[in-house]
Parts: structure tokens; sequence; C-alpha cells
């Protein structure tokens, strides 16, 4: 006895009524990471997580509670049975991340998508929760209406299958039967009339045993996902141990420096004190010699003194006009005006410890400015200039590494990554991450522009060369004048003329550094900058001057200092 025709699929669609949460964002990472991090027995996250032999993950409380009420121990995720029960150790590494993840996510709770509660087709009144789905029905029964598929003959050969809210989408729409094979020749779902018809002699099997093998496919991923994250794990622990490294290393560096420096500035300081102090001994001594001289000058004086005042009373006039030639006539002494202490010696002395301090700092600083180069260079790029970017009077080489104006506009399709009024050119390649490096030759030249550029820069028209348009560059003017394309620009004091420049950029630090290669020494620094898309290196060779100018900017290889 067939049982009463069963509502529309849109009648069913109406009265079925299903509690169904909003599933959360699997795309998000917060929501990725929570489930990575869940074990599977209690689906919480990890606490005291252990991993087995095979590569899975538990909290050491749910795995022994399970293995406790087991005569077995086998994984309960992949069904692997141990023959002797492990000794769990708990995954200090994986501890350590759920420990962070934690802390950054206090309030959360693991994001499972929770399953949707199908009530009965047929029930009237009081809405029951389904037991079964029949797919030949396409209804869902609660226990008591499932009763007659359970027991009557016909009904007993329908597809019962854990209740759902789409049973539509388990119907063939086309033949409208169950969807019971799947076609691996076109990967999708078929039911018993297509596999003779549309699916004819293609590879069909079973739903069930596609399923089984598709599990064991995500199991194997799993696995291998799992390795990506122990992977990924050490990878991150790996880089932090060389970052502390490196960090230490170049703290010691750096001590090593300012030690170096404190002690000559301590050494010029004892130097010039000592000196000092012996201009002191050496000025006393002088003052003392000069201090008896004129006590006995005095003492010569107060005697001549004497005489004269006892000729001025005498009554003997041919003894007075005998002697006073004698007396009155003037005697050597010394005028003390002449007499100074010199303090030449001092002043040169402490000239010459400045002197040298000055050439000490410079030194340092030429040797740190040159490790910093050293390590710059590593990251140095094979650019290559874009001829689709250069402005119709520039000249490139056929291998796309020099440039020059050459005073005759070539006729060249004005496309937009085209400069049409600047003699500009850029690289082929962008960088939208990382750091990168490249030297330029540029000597011989008068005038030049040289660094990166935005890709979304306005190649059209006239272009001001600033940050906040685009660019980040150096510039040569009048021969001798060197210029930092900032806002506003600064200009830079070379102590020689440059033949060589290095540029490089760190692209997540904000950074655009410019280099003299030939003396190892640092031109200008763009900081603290804030990139957005792709950036080029950018050049220009500026206008060819009558021929003053015509000396091409060269893009080198890198020569690494040593």
């Amino acid at each position: 006895m067939a049982e009463s025709t069963p509502t529309s699929t849109k009648a069913r669609k109406t009265r079925r009524r299903s509690i169904e949460s909003d599933p959360p964002s699997m795309s998000s990472s917060s929501g990725r990471l929570t489930e990575e991090l869940q074990c599977s027995i209690c689906l919480d996250v990890f606490t005291d997580p252990v991993s087995t032999s095979c590569g899975h993950n538990f909290c050491k409380t749910c795995l022994n509670k399970c293995w406790d009420n087991s005569q077995t121990c086998n994984c309960p995720y992949c069904k692997e049975t141990f023959k002797h029960r492990p000794d769990l150790k708990i995954n200090t590494t994986l501890r350590e991340v759920v420990d962070d993840y934690r802390k950054k996510n206090p309030e959360k709770k693991p994001e499972v998508l929770e399953k949707p509660e199908v009530v009965c087709d047929l029930c009237e009144e009081r809405m029951l929760k389904a037991l079964k789905s029949c797919l030949v029905c396409q209804s869902s029964y609660c226990e008591t209406h499932l009763e007659r598929h359970l027991r009557v003959a016909g009904l007993k050969k329908h597809k019962l299958i854990n209740p759902v809210s789409n049973l539509e989408d388990y119907i063939c729409k086309k033949h409208e039967r169950p969807l019971e094979l799947f076609c691996r020749d076109d990967q999708t779902c078929v039911c018993l009339m297509c596999d003779v018809t549309d699916h004819k002699n293609h590879n069909t099997v079973p739903i069930e045993e596609e399923c089984e093998e598709k599990k064991t496919q995500l199991m194997k991923t799993q696995k291998d996902v799992q390795q990506m994250i122990q992977d990924r794990i050490q990878d991150v622990k790996h880089s932090a141990e060389v970052r502390k490294r490196n960090t230490e290393e170049e703290k010691a560096a750096r001590v090593e420096l300012f030690t170096d420096l404190i002690r000559s500035i301590e050494r010029c300081q004892t130097e010039l004190l000592e000196m000092m102090e012996e201009q002191q001994k050496a000025a006393e001594k002088q003052e003392e010699e000069l201090i008896e001289e004129l006590e006995q000058e005095i003492t010569e004086l107060k005697m001549r003194n004497t005489e004269l005042e006892q000729l001025s009373h005498t009554e003997d006039h041919l003894h007075l006009l005998q002697i006073y030639s004698s007396l009155c006539s003037s005697r050597n002494t010394r005028n003390w005006p002449e007499i100074s202490v010199k303090t030449d010696e001092s002043l040169e002395t402490l000239r010459r410890a400045l002197t040298q301090l000055q050439d000490t700092l410079q030194e340092k600083l030429t040797q740190t400015v040159s490790t910093d180069l050293k390590r710059m260079q590593q990251y140095a790029v094979d650019v290559t200039l874009d001829h689709d970017t250069a402005h119709p009077d520039l000249i490139l080489s056929d291998d796309g590494k020099q440039v020059r104006d050459g005073d005759i506009r070539q006729k060249l399709p004005d496309k937009p990554e085209r400069f049409d009024r600047c003699v500009n050119v850029l690289g082929k390649e962008g960088f939208s991450s990382g750091r990168f490096y490249f030297e330029v030759q540029v000597k011989r030249k008068t005038k030049w522009d040289l660094g990166v550029a935005r890709e979304s820069i306005n190649r059209k028209g006239k272009i001001t060369l600033r940050p906040s348009d685009g660019f980040w560059t150096v510039w040569l003017r009048d021969g001798n004048e060197y210029w930092a394309c900032a806002d506003p620009r600064v200009s830079l004091s070379l102590r020689v003329k440059l033949q060589r420049v290095g540029v490089f950029v760190d692209y997540e630090e904000g950074l655009v550094s410019f280099y003299d290669v030939e003396s190892s020494s640092h031109i200008y620094s763009f900081t603290a900058q804030s990139f957005t898309g792709k950036l080029y290196p950018y050049f220009s060779p500026c206008n060819n001057d009558g021929g003053k100018n015509s000396t091409p900017l060269i893009i080198t290889p890198v020569r690494y200092n040593k």
C-alpha cells in the first residue's frame, strides 16, 4: 500500500522549519586557525595537546579517556591501531601556539557548525524532529511517520538518509530520481537513469564508494595540512631564532663601534691634558725664572736709589760732577710687557686632537656604511628597461641596460604607460613586497634622475618628482648640485662626484636608500614611507643638452664590495 502523496516541494519548504545558526566565515584566517587547533574528540581548542605517531593531535585528557574506555589503542581519527599504548608527551610547540591563540581570542569559542534541526513534513500540529529523510518520497519523517517505511514492503525499498532540509539537492533535476551514483569522468552525481543515458559507458560508482575514497583522500590531505602546520611553526621558530641571533650580532657590532669611538675620544682627551700639563709646568718654570730676575733688578734698583739719595746731600761738588754721568746712565732691564706665556701650542694640540677624532669618526662611519651596503647588495635584482614606458626621445640599448636622450623624437605608439613629456623610463619588473637593490653608472653626466616610482604615477604631461606623487628619487643638476626630491627638496653635500649609485628598497619598512658605491658612503634615505601597489625602478638621463649630457645611464651588474 503506497503512502499518501507527499506535499509539493514548495509547500514542504514553507512548512519545514529548521533551526540553523549562521555558519561562521570559513574564509577568515581566525576561523581556519580555530579549526586547526580543535581537538576532534571534544571539539574544543586543545588543552595540553599531544600527538600520535600517525600525525593527529588531541587533548591529552580526551585521548586518555578514549583509550581507558577501549580494549585497544587506536587513533580516534584515522583508526590506526597501536600495539602498545603510547607514552603521551605534550606537544610544547603546539601548546605555545594554542596559548598564543587563547591570549588573542579570550572570548571566542570554537567555531563549530551546528547541524540544522529538520522537522517532520507530515506533522500537523506539533512539529516533531525528523528522524530520516526519504529520497523517493522527498519528505522527512519523525519516528511515528517513519514507521510505515520500516514496515510496508514497497516502502522498505525507498532510500532513507539522515534528515536534511535540502532534499531537492539530492534528486536528479532531469529525471527526478535519487542521485545514487557518482560519475568519475564528469565528476558529478547522477541517478540510475543518467547512468544508462547521458553517462552511458562512463566510469560510475555508488556514491557511498566514492565518499569513502574521498574521505581517504581528505584524511591524507589533513595529514598533509597538519604537517604543513608543524612545518610553519618550525619555520616561524627558526625565523625568530635567526632574527634574534642577527639582532644580537648587530648589537654587539654597534657596541664595539661605540666602544672604539669612546676609547678614541678618551685617548685624545688624555693626550691633550698631558700636553697642557707639560705646557703648564713649563710656564710655571718660566714664571719662577722671571720672578727671580725681577727680584734681582729690584735689589739693584734699590741700591742705586740709595746711592742717588746719598749723592743728593753731598757737599763735595767735584765728586758729584765726576760720578753723575755713571749714576744717571740707563741700565739694561727687562720690559715686563715683553714677558708672556705662549698659548699657541695648546691650541695647536687641541686642533690636532679634534682632527684625529674627526678622521676616526669618518673611518668608522665608512666601515659601517660599507657593511650595510654589503648586506643590501645581497638583495640585488636584474633590472631591464621597459621600452613600452620610454619617452619617444630616449634611445635604449638592445639589452635594455642603457638609456640616453637621442634629441630626435621617434615614431612610437602613444601607449598609456609611456611618458610623453618627461624623458623618463621605468624598469620592466615591479615589486610589491620584500627588498630589492640595483646599481646604476652615472659618471660623466651633468644631470640625471634616479630612484623608484609607484605603478600608478602620472605619465602624461608635466611631472613633479616627490613622494606624494609616487616618486622617491635623487637627481643631479648643473654638474655638481645633488638633491633629494623630498617635499621640500633637500640639498646633498657630497665629498666626491658620484660615479655609481646603489638604490635599495625595503617595501615593508617603507625605506628607499641611495648609496655612493665607489666610496661606500650613504647619500640619502626616504624613511617611514607608505607604499601601495608595485614599485618600479625609475630612470631619467635628462636632456642631451647639446651633447654635454649625452652619456647614457647604465644599469650595471652588482660588484660586491670586499
